[in-house]
């Protein structure tokens, strides 16, 4: 298989490759020209495995490839209707969380000429905010509301760039709203979220909004590198709320502050993500993802966590994807999944 992307996910995926005993790595597709010629493994601070990083689309896909696990922040349709048309499956942690709801018919017709499965994943959306809800759903008689609350502090997040320049914090509050160009990408991600749980469970949405709540910094701060100045966007309270007949079956909501205290009249869950069910019985979990629970590491190691566990959901997804009848494959179509051996590693 493919790794294609090398950023902060990418190496982290990479790795896994490398660890998985089902998969076989047979290329690197990396956008930086310091990286290309580069050998994997130095990539990802190992010892050379034999395969080099490229930046050549043609090049990676010269041979044999079942499947490209596919990373970038920001996907280009064309390209992955590319790799698709050429037969070669796609895992990615970019986009694609249920396809069949978000458009790009080019993307379905380019996996029914290649025989090939276009799979998306990752935390939340993804595997937090998919697969474990509709696990604990398995345990109900009755549902009335599914809710994933994420609560996280933006200045653990190591990168300025999306911080303050994708996701808009420190922005004019007048600037930002849900039409916002560099937010409409990310909520749209959610929306697909929204969508594959009330599909998979059946609760007939009649439509899917989005709304937002801004919070303004009360003093100047240095975030980053980056200044976060008094009256721009410090915090956002996003909510995407699937309703049928007008009322909300389905909620996924965000609680995202850049070092500020969010204000009191919002939820309070525990920092991470936490998913409740409203029905007969009524159940809730917390999960966060952390470096270590038994030793003493660097916030910095914690923070990066969320990022091996977005990775590594997405190799261990790859043999499943591979088996699956060809086109758009949903988290609620796989089986689970994990990396064989990990009780004895």
């Amino acid at each position: 298989m493919v790794q294609w992307g090398t950023g902060e996910v990418g190496r982290e995926s990479l790795s896994g490759i490398l660890a998985h005993p089902g998969l076989e790595l047979v290329g690197v597709k990396a956008f930086g020209a310091d990286k290309h010629g580069v050998d994997a493994g130095v990539l990802v601070g190992r010892e050379p495995v034999g395969i080099t990083a490229t930046t050549s689309l043609d090049d990676v896909l010269a041979g044999p490839v079942d499947c490209v696990l596919y990373t970038p922040r920001t996907p280009s349709v064309p390209e992955v209707c590319a790799i698709l048309d050429a037969g070669v499956n796609v895992v990615t942690t970019s986009f694609a969380f249920h396809q069949a709801r978000a458009g790009h018919g080019e993307l379905l017709e380019a996996c029914r000429r290649g025989n090939s499965s276009l799979h998306g994943t990752g935390l939340n959306p993804g595997n937090l905010g998919a697969v474990l809800p509709l696990a604990m759903a398995g345990m109900c008689r009755e549902i009335e509301q599914v809710t994933i609350q994420e609560r996280a502090d933006w200045s653990m997040y190591d990168s300025a760039e999306i911080t303050f320049g994708q996701m808009m914090f420190g922005a004019d509050l007048a600037d930002v709203s849900v039409d916002s160009p560099s937010l409409q990408y990310t909520s749209e991600l959610f929306q697909q979220q929204v969508w594959l749980l009330g599909d998979a469970l059946g609760a007939g949405l009649d439509e899917v909004t989005a709304e937002l709540e801004l919070v303004p910094a009360g003093a100047d701060g240095e975030f980053l590198g980056r200044t976060l100045a008094a009256g721009t966007v410090a915090g956002q309270r996003w909510r995407w709320s699937g309703r049928r007949a007008g009322t909300t079956v389905i909620l996924v909501e965000t609680l995202w502050m850049l070092g500020e205290r969010q204000p009191g009249h919002w939820p309070s869950p525990q920092h991470g993500w936490t998913i409740t069910i409203e029905g007969n019985p009524s159940m809730q979990a917390h999960v966060v993802t952390l470096a270590s629970f038994r030793r003493d590491v660097p916030m910095s190691e914690h923070v990066h966590a969320a990022s091996v566990a977005t990775a590594m959901q997405a190799v261990n997804a790859v043999p499943a994807v591979c088996a699956a009848p060809a086109g758009f494959v949903t988290m609620a179509d796989l089986p689970l999944a994990w990396l064989p051996g990990t009780a004895n590693s």
